[in-house]
């Protein structure tokens, strides 16, 4: 299990997407998948912000979330987070508490932080 923790906002849109690129690539890999966005991450669960967003040699974000959400990551953001910065849902985002990234930290084998 690999626990994708992003939290790097619209200031450096290649750098979440590398974090997506990477997360999409771990599913292609067969392995479970979760992604907890959280800080300036939380700008990305707007679908306008992403869908304009593209990376530098890492493509395109909205692109790299649809296969997350395909590919059956579970997708996760800072309710805190979230609620300093106006976003009220999360669409394919379950909104959450610190200790719900406790928890994935907890039971991943594996955490990655863009």
């Amino acid at each position: 299990r690999m626990l994708f923790h992003i939290t790097t906002g619209t200031e450096d849109p290649t750098r979440a997407a590398l974090g997506l690129l990477v997360a999409r690539t771990a599913i292609g890999a067969e392995h479970d998948v979760d992604v907890f966005f959280a800080g300036d991450g939380v700008d990305w669960l707007r679908a306008e912000t992403r869908e304009a967003a593209n990376g530098v040699g890492t493509g395109d974000i909205a692109e790299h979330w649809a296969a997350l959400v395909s590919g059956g990551a579970a997708m996760y953001g800072s309710g805190l987070s979230a609620k300093a910065r106006g976003v009220t849902s999360g669409g394919d985002v379950v909104l959450s508490p610190p200790d719900k990234l406790v928890e994935l930290i907890d039971a991943a084998d594996k955490v990655v932080v863009y």
